[in-house]
């Protein structure tokens, strides 16, 4: 703890900014955040009512002891703080026998021991109707999985970090970022303010606040869809599963917490650029729900094909889909956080407790080394 009276700046405080926050102000340091609306706004990468949570990942098996790491930063903010936050339902992960991902997702199971259940075409047809198997389809319940209430989390998580001390500035832009000597300056149109460290946590703004950074994230406007179902004891009963699909077109979805709809969601390949995100187009136009339109027709046929309600969010890619985790290149009193590429949000209290390890010690006993920005070169 000879570090635990840092004064520590948090840059934007969503989705990591939020958990950093709580976790700096948790072990004792100077907290002061700054965000341009307020934490839990909706235009950035965290809107949409729920995220999906699960132990098992697609993408890399060196995620899950990070996931592990969140499981139990999630128990334990809700514990602080008395608000359900997450609910383990389940998550369906489905696909071609074959398909890359679902090999993967095996294998991170097999590593690390994960609570689940495989089905062959016949059992999860019996299981789960509402979907339309095809032939040659696999599917494994990831049991330790569920939805997260992202907005009523960020809320949360500030909350309790300013519980814990820290100071929030909300409707506070941050301008200009400045290293200086054992140090770093936060510069906003009412001023600036010195700190021995910074969590700069930008989200869609990472482009527009560090113009120079070496690695590209792509910026992009992600359109939400819910349905009503015509059955709806089918998503709404007892296995009420958020599910996954990775092939032939990635998409993902939840039933959604009321009990009435269910919400659909795309892969990065069929999200549009956001352009200026200060200037977010929120409006669907007709054209852009023919995916979902045929999705639904082929594996969803239980939902009217008309959706109840629509919503646009943004989010950051970077090339690999491996976030940016660590020091900014040229600013060592500097910690990063960019680019989560569509899955950041159940991992947001790992990556929190891990900008706290950096911004106050300089190195995490989290495996981070597949992500950190230190000797990276490309994005």
């Amino acid at each position: 703890m000879s570090a635990a009276r840092k004064r520590v700046a948090v840059v934007g405080v969503g989705t990591m900014g939020s958990q950093a926050a709580w976790r700096l102000a948790a072990r004792g340091a100077e907290v002061v955040g700054y965000d341009r609306f307020a934490p839990g706004h909706d235009r950035g990468a965290a809107g949409g009512e729920t995220r999906i949570f699960r132990s098992a990942h697609f993408e890399d098996s060196r995620y899950v002891p990070l996931l592990k790491h969140a499981d139990a930063l999630w128990e334990q903010l809700q514990e602080e703080t008395g608000r359900e936050l997450r609910r383990l339902t389940g998550c369906l992960l489905m696909g071609p026998t074959g398909h890359h991902q679902m090999s993967t997702v095996l294998q991170s199971i097999a590593e690390h021991d994960l609570d689940h259940e495989v089905l062959d075409a016949e059992l999860l047809a019996k299981r789960f109707p509402q979907y339309r198997i095809e032939d040659g389809d696999a599917a494994v319940l990831d049991r330790r999985a569920g939805f997260i209430r992202p907005e009523l989390t960020i809320q949360t998580a500030a909350r309790r970090a300013e519980q814990l001390g820290a100071l929030i500035h909300r409707y506070t832009t941050v301008r200009e970022i400045v290293p200086v000597a054992n140090g770093v300056e936060i510069r906003t149109d009412s001023g600036s303010e010195r700190f021995d460290t910074a969590v700069v946590t930008p989200g869609p703004w990472v482009n527009d606040l560090l113009p120079d950074l070496p690695w590209e994230v792509d910026i992009r406007r992600v359109v939400s869809a819910w349905y009503v179902p015509t059955t709806p004891d089918a998503w709404f009963g007892e296995e009420r599963s958020a599910f996954i699909r990775t092939a032939p077109t990635h998409c993902y979805g939840l039933p959604s917490p009321d009990g009435i709809s269910v919400k659909l969601g795309l892969s990065r390949a069929l999200h549009r650029p956001a352009g200026d995100p200060n200037q977010l187009d929120r409006a669907v136009q007709p054209e852009e729900l023919e995916t979902f339109s045929e999705l639904i027709d082929r594996y969803l046929p239980d939902l009217h094909p008309d959706p109840t309600r629509l919503s646009v969010y943004m989010e950051g890619y970077t090339e690999s889909t491996r976030p940016l985790v660590g020091p900014l290149p040229g600013a060592e009193n500097v910690v990063l956080l960019a680019g989560f590429s569509g899955h950041g949000f159940k991992l947001s209290p790992a990556f929190g407790d891990i900008a706290a390890d950096l911004a106050l010690d300089g190195t995490s006993p989290q495996h981070i080394d597949f992500l950190s920005t230190a000797g990276r070169t490309e994005a």
